[in-house]
């Protein structure tokens, strides 16, 4: 029972880890000047205190469980995707777009399908450019995310803005495409089954079949994958591919369950936190469900912080960073690993 072992080892290595990172954190507030246990209690009331604070840190935790999937199977193949960030973004233009174009109830599907195909285009373009030209996945998946920035800011502020012009950002979706949300009167959204589903299919497909065993073999050893005449071109494409599709299907199920249009700044740095709940879940695709919901309860928390004593929202940030920090300390072999 080694598969026991080793997922034993994972969750309490995780654990240490943000005990470690929230240890850190309380220094932290000791040093700004306030109480810790009492500042944390408060940060644990604001994200799982009430029905609303739950709902609250769940919509948080969807998009990073989504892009931190398409993170941990590009992580499993040896690829350092960093382009989360521009593929969701990428996602969710096309979720805009094609919730213009398909405005009945049944098409929630295709949009989210079109969201998804346009991430993992976007991740193709790292990939071509890696197996084809030698580019770092590294630099190229990072200035994907620039160059997706930039054009939805262009388009927000031009083709794309809204009627009365009033606001960088699109019109609404029609609101037969609106995800469902199911613990009313909070605004939580049937995209967190999504977020659960995608994690379930990337457990299996990484674990359970033969692509996945190939894009495992080529993570832990590019040479072996050689010798076992695994195609290294092909797994990689197909890694990013995949990969990227998450992080578009993020951006989609926000569109479509959250703020049901696009604008500037449409997201907060989802797909760059998902490199941390990665890393958190030890590049294992059900164990991105807990970790989002820790990023997310860290989010919601501090916000939350921040409304009852002043501190500032900045804090999960710092807490993040310790997280981070926490899981290259406590499993360094695993970190090495990525």
């Amino acid at each position: 029972m080694a598969w026991v072992a080793e997922s034993g080892r994972a969750i309490v290595s995780s654990v240490a880890a943000v005990i470690l990172a929230l240890s850190a954190g309380a220094i932290v507030l000791w040093v700004a000047g306030y109480a810790p246990l009492p500042a944390l209690w408060v940060m644990a009331q604001a994200a799982f205190g009430s029905q609303f604070a739950l709902a609250d840190t769940l919509i948080k935790a969807t998009p990073l469980a989504l892009c931190g999937v398409g993170v941990t199977l590009a992580f499993r193949s040896g690829q350092f995707n960093i382009g989360a960030e521009g593929q969701m973004l990428m996602g969710a233009l096309a979720a805009v777009i094609l919730g213009r174009l398909l405005v009945t109830g049944w098409a929630v599907v295709f949009v989210l399908l079109g969201a998804a195909i346009i991430g993992s285009l976007w991740a193709w373009l790292a990939a071509w450019l890696k197996t084809a030209r030698g580019v770092s996945e590294v630099i190229s998946t990072l200035m994907l995310n620039f160059i997706a920035f930039w054009l939805v800011s262009w388009l927000v502020h031009g083709p794309l803005q809204e009627g009365a012009k009033s606001y960088p950002q699109t019109d609404l979706v029609a609101e037969a495409l609106w995800l469902g949300r199911w613990l009313p009167p909070t605004r939580l959204h049937t995209g967190v089954f999504v977020a659960v589903g995608a994690a379930v299919v990337g457990y299996v497909w990484l674990f359970m079949t033969p692509i996945g065993l190939r894009v495992r073999v080529l993570g832990e050893s590019p040479q072996a994958a050689w010798t076992a005449g695994i195609d290294p071109v092909r797994t990689t494409w197909l890694a990013l591919a995949v990969s990227g599709a998450c992080a578009g299907l993020a951006g989609g199920v926000e569109v479509l369950g959250v703020s049901r249009r696009l604008y500037e700044q449409f997201s907060p740095g989802y797909g760059y936190m998902a490199v941390a709940v990665a890393l958190l879940a030890r590049r294992h695709p059900l164990g991105v469900l807990p970790a989002a919901v820790c990023f997310g309860a860290l989010e919601v928390g501090a916000a939350g912080l921040q409304r009852a004593v002043g501190v500032s929202a900045g804090l999960a940030s710092i807490v993040e960073a310790f997280v981070v920090l926490a899981v290259v300390v406590v499993g360094g072999r695993e970190a090495d690993a990525v």
